[in-house]
């Protein structure tokens, strides 16, 4: 007799293959790497360079602020993204929608490497960038969803909070890449060279990680459990409708609760960027440097905040990254203004690898354990999207705007950040669903699924 589709999602194979989770996980954080490569590549150079190669201006406000607007661009497609190929995630299968996810942002990130600057062909070369931007954003907001589901579908339950944040080191990584090139770039290239044409180097660059991240996709086997589903023929036909129909309280939570992990990421990153370099005056460098070293230990860091949440609830371990961070952004800005590096680079780790890898390192299982199997894909796309959208996507625009609004200040970003944060995490309560039975104690021999934690 087929089983109820909403029993599939509390059946995670206890006798899973680790080896084969293990793989999955990799292919999906390689994934995940190229996905937040591209991206974050592009915040870096938009804040180096973008304003004078895209959109020359006698106001390096005004340049900084029309290349973060085309940053915006590429969020603004997620949620559509989230949506499309979150609908054929759940009717045909994660691994085949991973992998045209894969190609339209690698492929967009290699082409940006190409475009010719404004000085040569004016006009359209904004535009250009704009419409890359739309397609890697589109290929960005299918991306995530597979990766951590592949990863999650493949694990045993009691470690699908480790599993979904090995995904996740590919953020962390996709910065260390691009960022570590661009700081040995900009370090040994003359300044007017690397304005002409060193920042299309790791654009161009990016087609080796494509090139792997395909490999591993087509190698990898469909997830157990949409193979499950589809076998006992459990496929929605329009996903977004069941979704509609009981899980629009988890949805909004969710999107919520995204917005501080996504925006305070790029506060740490972008903004703080933007503003050591351009307002205090600090060379680029040091500030790359401190980057670099936050991200690798975040890299470290991930994992134990997953297994963490494994642990003691994925609800707790993500709220109490939130309220690290709102206690943290004001030190953090403080330690960023002495323009001293061993601070800047303390500001950074606590901020990255800490708060950030705190509430990261819990989302995917929280999140993704919100919706049923059928509806897994597309739930978890538009949450996801949509809150990075509003956070990530508006928080470079926003922070930059603030800091010329407060003359140089960062007051007004710390009050956006705690704001969200605390907002973040009321509604991260609310996601009970999500969260798990923590792990107890049993007598040998008794039934592994007596132990394992279920959704509520």
């Amino acid at each position: 007799m087929p089983t109820p589709a909403s029993a599939l999602s509390q059946q995670a194979p206890h006798d899973a293959d680790h080896t084969a989770a293990r793989r999955v996980a990799i292919a999906s954080a390689i994934g995940t790497t190229v996905e937040y490569y591209d991206f974050t590549l592009y915040a870096t150079t938009a804040a180096l360079v973008f304003d004078h190669v895209f959109f020359p201006s006698v106001n390096d406000a005004v340049g900084t602020l029309a290349a973060f607007s085309t940053f915006f661009v590429g969020y603004l497609a997620r949620p559509l993204g989230g949506v499309i190929f979150g609908h054929f995630g759940d009717r045909l299968g994660r691994k085949t929608v991973l992998v045209t996810t894969l190609l339209l942002m690698g492929l967009g990130t290699f082409c940006i490497g190409l475009l010719p600057s404004y000085g040569t062909i004016g006009i359209a070369a904004p535009v250009l960038l704009v419409l890359i931007r739309l397609i890697q954003g589109l290929g960005m907001g299918g991306e995530y969803g597979g990766g951590v589901l592949m990863a999650l579908e493949y694990a045993p339950r009691e470690r699908q909070g480790l599993y979904t944040s090995l995904v996740h080191i590919g953020t962390p990584a996709g910065v260390l890449l691009p960022v570590g090139l661009v700081s040995v770039l900009s370090a040994t290239m003359s300044d007017s060279a690397f304005d002409a044409w060193g920042w299309r180097v790791p654009f161009l660059a990016s087609i080796v990680l494509v090139g792997l991240g395909m490999y591993l996709r087509v190698t990898v086997s469909e997830s157990p459990e949409f193979r499950r589903l589809r076998a006992e023929r459990e496929v929605k036909k329009i996903p977004l409708r069941g979704l509609a129909d009981g899980h629009l309280a988890s949805v909004g939570c969710s999107i919520i609760a995204k917005i501080a992990e996504s925006g305070l990421f790029n506060v740490y990153y972008v903004v703080a960027l933007a503003y050591a370099t351009d307002e205090l005056g600090v060379d680029k460098q040091p500030v790359l440097i401190a980057i670099l070293i936050a991200c690798a230990l975040e890299c470290l860091t991930l994992p134990l905040f997953g297994t963490l949440s494994d642990r003691v609830g994925r609800r707790l371990v993500y709220a109490g990254g939130a309220v690290f961070q709102a206690l943290l952004i004001v030190p953090f800005f403080l330690l960023v203004q002495t323009r001293e590096p061993v601070l800047i680079t303390l500001a950074m780790t606590l901020g990255l690898a800490v708060g950030h890898g705190a509430m990261y390192g819990a989302q995917g299982a929280l999140f993704a354990n919100l919706y049923p199997v059928a509806l897994r894909y597309t739930g978890l796309s538009v949450s996801q999207q949509v809150g990075a959208t509003l956070g990530g996507g508006l928080s470079p625009l926003l922070g930059t705007a603030l800091i010329t609004a407060f003359d140089g200040r960062p007051t007004g970003v710390c009050l956006y950040a705690v704001g969200v944060v605390l907002l973040s995490g009321v509604c991260t309560l609310a996601l009970r669903r999500g969260d798990h039975r923590p792990l107890r104690w049993r007598p040998a021999g008794a039934a592994a699924a007596d132990v394992h934690g279920a959704a509520e």
